[in-house]
């Protein structure tokens, strides 16, 4: 389907950003580009999960508005930490969809999980550019999202770095003169384990990725490779491609962040240092660019780049994400949603680490898959997966 991006007019003024999910990976190297550029943005509004002593620290260096704690438990401790900074401070899901939807030009969309999709539609709905990290929104209710964007006028640019790679050398404009596009993926921690050794692996060293700083379930997908499933379905929705023309390559030097091939032979990639802040700074400043900290690439140092195919029998999350984009419906809502249970479980040392693509696939065997008309469709779908994902184990 894609998502053409639709341009708008670069201005001398202050933009004004809202950060849904502040105090996570994203959201905090999202703050500290907005702190070195404090001139150019102005901060509406900042939410977290339940990490009010991070929030409320951001929420005073970025003199933001408006400050929420999902977790209504947390209310107090926020309000006490915020107290004397004329800061208005909120707490709950409502509270949330309420900063969602507050008049920020510019909203990063970086909560974890489906927990994300309710509050990323709200800005949706208003018009908002959206800074896309959350991978639900699009893996969970791809063609809902979609046309809710292209419905109200919104724009998304995405930050994941394989997405963001994609986005910066797709011509939109020239669409079917697209051959390919390949998503490339570090391999993870056990690229080159033993597949038998994996199954005593520990949650502590899943989360060491080799190269990227990422939060623990981020870290864990990479490891089974479920991100880049995750992110072939996304890549659907975004770019105006089918699912067969798009592939997957590991490249564990994490450099060339993705590839696009042309008709003509011609392959754009784009690349740098693994620093997420260079495709965050990407879509902040959209459609100028602005200076960021991220190391600079230097390929005489970095000499050698490698790429080989995936090993499908050590990664099955790839074999089972095209073959719930090809099912449709509500096939890639139930993977999700059950890969985010049972890496839950493997994270509190429930499972082993082999057990969470084992209770995915059976959950994507045994759970109907039926069609997505409504966000409510999208909800129960997922619920329904959840339960099933949760008795597997």
């Amino acid at each position: 389907m894609g998502v053409s991006p639709k341009r708008v007019q670069s201005v001398a003024d202050p933009k004004s950003v809202t950060i849904l999910g502040s105090t996570g990976s994203i959201g905090c190297n999202t703050v500290d580009l907005l702190e070195r550029n404090s001139e150019s943005y102005l901060v509406e509004a900042l939410t977290a999960n339940s990490n009010v002593e991070l929030l409320a620290a951001q929420a005073r260096k970025l003199s933001a508005k408006f400050a929420v704690v999902a977790d209504p438990e947390r209310f107090g401790a926020l309000k006490d930490l915020l107290s004397g900074s004329g800061i208005e401070a909120a707490a709950g899901p409502e509270a949330v969809a309420e900063a969602a939807d507050r008049p920020a030009e510019w909203v990063m969309a970086s909560i974890v999980g489906a927990a994300g999709l309710a509050p990323t539609l709200r800005a949706v709905r208003r018009g908002a550019t959206i800074g896309l990290a959350n991978k639900e929104c699009l893996v969970s209710a791809g063609d809902i999202f979609v046309n809710e964007l292209r419905g109200n006028g919104a724009s998304l640019v995405p930050v994941d770095s394989e997405h963001s790679a994609i986005f910066q050398v797709f011509d939109f404009d020239q669409s079917e003169k697209v051959r390919t596009v390949t998503l490339t993926a570090s391999g993870g921690p056990f690229r080159e384990w033993p597949l038998e050794d994996m199954a005593d692996v520990t949650p502590a060293q899943t989360v060491a990725h080799p190269n990227w700083d990422m939060g623990a379930k981020i870290s864990i997908d990479s490891a089974t490779m479920m991100n880049k499933g995750l992110e072939l379905i996304e890549a659907f929705h975004l770019f105006p491609i089918d699912e067969g023309q798009i592939d997957i390559l590991v490249h564990p030097q994490s450099v060339v962040h993705s590839m696009v091939e042309y008709v003509d032979g011609s392959v754009l990639a784009q690349m740098g240092t693994p620093d997420m802040r260079t495709p965050i700074a990407y879509a902040l400043a959209w459609p100028d660019r602005m200076e960021a900290p991220s190391p600079r690439l230097d390929l005489r140092e970095v000499a050698t780049l490698t790429f080989e195919n995936p090993d499908q029998n050590r990664f099955p999350a790839l074999r089972l994400a095209r073959e719930a984009l090809q099912k449709g419906g509500g096939a890639p809502t139930l993977l999700n949603a059950a890969n985010e249970v049972a890496v839950d479980l493997f994270l509190r040392e429930k499972i082993g680490f082999l057990d969470i693509m084992r209770i995915v696939e059976d959950t994507l065997d045994r759970v109907p898959v039926g069609s997505l008309n409504s966000l409510e469709d999208v909800i129960e779908a997922d619920a329904e997966a959840r339960r099933h994902a949760a008795m597997v184990c």
